[in-house]
């Protein structure tokens, strides 16, 4: 089957969704007014080691206005992004759900967070990873549906119990991906073949 997704941009969610995968799923944590916002996003990945940065692509709300975290990155230039590990899948979960602007996803689903590094919003407590960004661009597309962020990472946070080897860096920890509705684990790994 050949689908043209330019004719048939109905599909376009549902195919990419399901066959990008995995995509690892992060948590943004965005302020407004000292309120804390957490969402879950998949649609990221590194865009560039130097700068340091990222892409994260933000859809609207079911009603077509943008997303709390997306209003909160235009008006503070900040965000922070905290990767999720297996033991926080439900409480990641539940903070998809779309709640009312004045209402912080820490509170009502304790998910309880702790100022890192001043200026940026705070760290979920227990992340492995968690990258303190600054938005850099905002992308245009020919539609308003989806709305592309570049972030620059300024600081990374790596958790102690991350870290399998100081000297070279080696990190790893058990994160949670989006196979299409689902999720997956990745916390297993394979040696790369040498190379002959």
């Amino acid at each position: 089957m050949l689908i043209n997704l330019t004719k048939n941009s109905q599909y376009n969610h549902k195919i990419i969704l399901q066959t990008a995968i995995p995509r690892p799923i992060a948590w943004i944590v965005t302020e407004e007014e000292g309120r804390v916002n957490i969402a879950p996003y998949s649609l990221f990945t590194p865009l560039s080691f130097d700068p340091a940065s990222l892409i994260v692509s933000m859809r609207m709300k079911d009603d077509g206005t943008p997303k709390d975290t997306l209003v909160n990155i235009r008006n503070t230039k900040r965000c922070t992004i905290c990767m999720v590990e297996e033991s926080d899948l439900d409480k990641m979960h539940f903070s998809s759900k779309e709640v009312a602007k004045d209402v912080s996803e820490a509170v009502l689903f304790d998910i309880e967070t702790k100022i890192m590094v001043d200026g940026y919003p705070p760290v979920i407590k227990g992340v492995p990873v968690a990258y303190f960004c600054d938005l850099s661009q905002e992308i245009t597309l020919h539609e308003d549906n989806t709305v592309p962020l570049i972030l620059n990472i300024k600081e990374v946070f790596v958790d102690d119990s991350s870290i399998e080897d100081r000297d070279s860096l080696k990190i790893s920890f058990k994160p949670i991906a989006h196979v299409g509705a689902d999720y997956a684990l990745l916390g297993e790994s394979i040696k790369a073949p040498s190379i002959p």
